[in-house]
């Protein structure tokens, strides 16, 4: 009798473990009983859900049979065939769902040391990296991420492990080694198959894209999950199916074709790849020193280079000048700004007393340097509504509305004023994608209903929409948690679950290993969490601007723009520079080569790199997010200016790296008209960069904007304002259930007679009451229908 799927619904419906037991087993004969007892224990959901998965996996463990088995004992994994190599994982997916949780442990090593690559029968790193992803694919081809994602949605439900990880003093690696193997496996095999190489097999891309389209949502909250692990897999989840940077901006692209927009001016990547950074200010001490090498007739040791990037950066270290101001707010009538805004090939000449010394390069350098500014300028056009607004009042005396183009009466400069700024006109999605709403909003009869097209990020959205406050919140204590500057509290959320050992060290050694684990530990959450953030912002954004808007709005609602501040408020060059890891335990290199001999001078000295790439990148996806947050919103731009962002952002310029200051700059400039004329005054070289790496708005006055100091501060009433539209979106593209005047109404008899509808199960005994209780002895009054009527 084969197996259908109305013999295991009526097996369920009748809650006999007896016959859902009987049915399973007349179709899978290898499984059979230990497969039955792990899938009993879930959901009926999850139970439908795998009925297709497991019958392919029967078909294919008749193929592979035992004789197969048998010629792959005693043998390396590269001399297997294909053939042998999907047996053998055949068989260890059959192992992996037996009741018995050691064996499993067992098993799911077994596939972790698959994924790794094999590493005791390879000799060099590269083999190491190849077999790992020959095997990832087979992994995945044989079903082995379905099996681990119900194994994983077992020890989430698992309440017994969560609430005997309550009740420990503290928790250690011992209580998650299943959860940190299953979730490891699940890691490889994302990031594998999501990186595209260029040998790949028309079979790899296709189960790459097969795999890209799998939807799958975990819901995990218990003290004992390792959160380093967690994170790190749904941050590359979701890069992998939304897409990176690169993806958003060609996605970017065709939507503004769609929508007839015209092109984008520049690609922000290629700008930014090509922006220079700016120097930070000389000491006094190089001063003197370069000044007496002028005297000796020698050239300054000093190289003053055009810089593009840390990884081109090979001078001296930058950092061991900076003294204890960093550790404290820089005074507000003290220029602390970068010196970037000169030509290094010019600096000499302001740095160096007369006569000036010959330039370090020959002059055909210069003409390399990029001429101009780095951006487009743009305009929206409710400022070039606001322009012509104020010049009609000026010169004639009363306004058109939001006419921009009737110029009667107008002077001729204002006439070439206007045709400047709409050259340089902007429309962004985001405008049209408001307009679109407020039509849909005003005419719902006549625009009809909305055809939402299920893109990735839509199908997500839909998904955290419920619980999207929930989300956020945890995800900001998790920020919070690894911050550098925040202290530990018994009441703060277990990020050391997965890095604690059952035994506390005892000797130096162990120690500093620890301390250095635990601080690349934080490290690594607060990277996976900043690039999250930032990936669903953005991706958000350019799916639907109010969507990003509810997003944006629970982030400042938890408190996000202190808490980044937080982070910053810290000495940022030692956090950029810092040297928590250990090359000689990276892998694969540590499973390949020799273990050298640890010693605590030598984990006191560091790696060799100048710079940790992993701490710049968190800290410019943190300045992107609060940049994201608060642009052209003023209630949040005067939060940055209550909490005394400017000094804080402004020790951050001195991390000599393009992209960071632009967004550090970025933050200064919307909050320029707010400081102050005395601030502007004495930050010069601050207001000077602004000009020469930030994109102009043509008729911005961030430069000055003396009358906008008396603005009022009403964040309250924009904020409000904003979640109202962004309720009103979410009310009638996701609300199906609203009761409002324009839900259409069934007036024929027939047909609502005919409705079906669900009664409870007790009904029945009551139904003879509730008609003589509700219908027979209550008077019904025809006049006042009638009268009603």
């Amino acid at each position: 009798m084969p197996f259908t799927e109305n013999t295991f619904c009526e097996a369920l419906q009748q809650k006999s473990a007896a016959k859902t037991l009987e049915a399973y087993g007349k179709c899978f004969t290898n499984i059979q009983r230990e497969v039955c007892t792990v899938i009993c224990i879930q959901s009926p959901a999850r139970i439908c859900g795998r009925i297709k998965f497991l019958s392919e996996r029967e078909e294919r463990s008749l193929k592979y049979n035992s004789s197969v088995l048998c010629s792959v004992k005693g043998r390396r994994w590269m001399e297997l065939s294909m053939e042998e190599q999907r047996a053998y994982v055949m068989r260890l997916l059959d192992a992996l769902e037996v009741t018995d949780r050691d064996k499993r442990l067992k098993v799911a090593r077994a596939i972790l040391y698959l994924a790794q690559g094999v590493f005791d029968e390879c000799d060099t790193e590269t083999d190491v990296l190849y077999w790992s992803r020959h095997n990832v694919f087979l992994l995945y081809d044989m079903g082995i991420f379905t099996a681990l994602l119900e194994l994983l949605s077992m020890e989430i439900d698992n309440n017994q492990a969560c609430s005997s990880a309550v009740r420990k003093p503290a928790i250690s690696l011992a209580d998650s080694t299943e959860l940190r193997v299953l979730l490891s496996i699940m890691y490889l095999m994302v990031e594998t198959i999501r990186v595209e190489m260029e040998g790949d097999s028309p079979e790899r891309k296709a189960a790459r894209e097969a795999f890209k389209t799998d939807g799958w949502l975990l819901t995990m909250n218990a003290p004992h999950f390792p959160m380093k692990k967690v994170l790190l897999l749904l941050w590359k989840t979701i890069l992998f199916t939304l897409g990176g940077f690169e993806e958003l901006q060609e996605m970017k692209v065709r939507m503004r074709e769609l929508l007839n927009l015209p092109p984008l001016p520049e690609d922000s990547i290629k700008v930014v790849r090509n922006m220079r950074a700016a120097s930070p200010p000389a000491s006094a001490m190089e001063l003197i020193e370069q000044q007496q090498q002028q005297k000796r007739g020698r050239r300054s040791r000093r190289p003053l280079v055009k810089q593009d990037s840390l990884d081109t950066y090979n001078e001296r270290d930058p950092f061991k000048n900076d003294d204890a101001r960093d550790e404290e707010d820089d005074p507000e009538d003290v220029d602390s700004g970068i010196e970037g805004e000169v030509d290094p090939l010019d600096r000499d000449v302001i740095i160096q007393p007369p006569p000036p010394p010959p330039p370090l390069r020959p002059p055909t350098e210069r003409v390399s340097f990029p001429k101009g500014l780095p951006w487009a300028p743009k305009v929206r056009e409710k400022d070039i509504e606001h322009f012509l607004e104020t010049s009609r009042n000026k010169f004639i005396g009363f306004t058109l509305g939001n006419d921009i183009d009737t110029l009667v009466g107008l002077p001729r400069p204002i006439h070439e004023s206007v045709k400047t700024l709409k050259q340089h006109k902007y429309v962004s999605i985001a405008e049209v994608q408001i307009k679109r709403e407020e039509e849909l909003q005003q005419c719902p009869m006549t625009m009809g209903e909305e055809e939402v097209e299920e893109t990735p990020a839509e199908i997500l959205y839909l998904g955290m929409l419920p619980s999207l406050s929930q989300y956020v919140i945890a995800l900001l204590k998790l920020l919070l948690a690894a911050a550098p500057t925040s202290k530990a509290k018994t009441d703060s959320i277990n990020i050391l679950a997965d890095v604690l050992p059952e035994e506390m060290p005892i000797t130096v050694l162990q120690s500093m290993k620890l301390g250095i684990d635990v601080n690349r530990h934080k490290e690594i959450i607060v990277k996976a969490i900043s690039a999250l953030l930032l990936l669903l912002l953005k991706h958000f954004k350019l799916n639907h601007i109010y969507q990003f808007e509810y997003v944006a709005q629970h982030l400042v609602f938890a408190n996000c723009i202190p808490l980044i501040l937080k982070f910053f408020n810290q000495n940022i060059m030692s956090y950029i520079s810092a040297k928590n890891s250990i090359c000689a335990l990276d892998y694969p290199h540590c499973v390949v080569h020799e273990m050298p001999e640890l010693t605590a001078e030598s984990l006191e000295a560091g790696d060799s790199n100048q710079f940790c790439w992993r701490n710049l990148f968190s800290c410019i996806n943190l300045l992107r997010i609060l940049n994201k947050i608060t642009k052209w919103k003023h209630s949040r731009t005067m939060m940055l200016v209550v909490f005394k962002s400017a000094p804080i952002l402004k020790r951050a310029l001195k991390v000599k790296q393009a992209m960071m200051q632009l967004y550090v700059l970025k933050l200064l400039k919307i909050q320029t008209k707010y400081l102050g004329r005395q601030w502007r005054k004495s930050n010069m070289k601050t207001m000077s960069a602004i000009y020469q790496k930030v994109r102009h708005r043509l008729n911005d006055d961030w430069a000055y904007g003396n009358d906008i100091d008396a603005r009022p501060w009403d964040f309250q009433a924009e904020e409000c304002a904003l979640r109202e539209c962004i309720e009103k979106f979410n009310t009638r593209r996701y609300d199906k259930n609203q009761n409002t005047e324009f839900t259409p109404v069934d007036n024929c008899l027939q047909s609502v007679l005919g409705q079906r509808v669900d009664l409870p199960e007790d009904f029945h005994y009551s139904y003879e009451m509730w008609l003589e209780r509700e219908v027979f002895s209550q008077p019904i009054q025809w006049e006042g229908l009638l009268q009603a009527q």
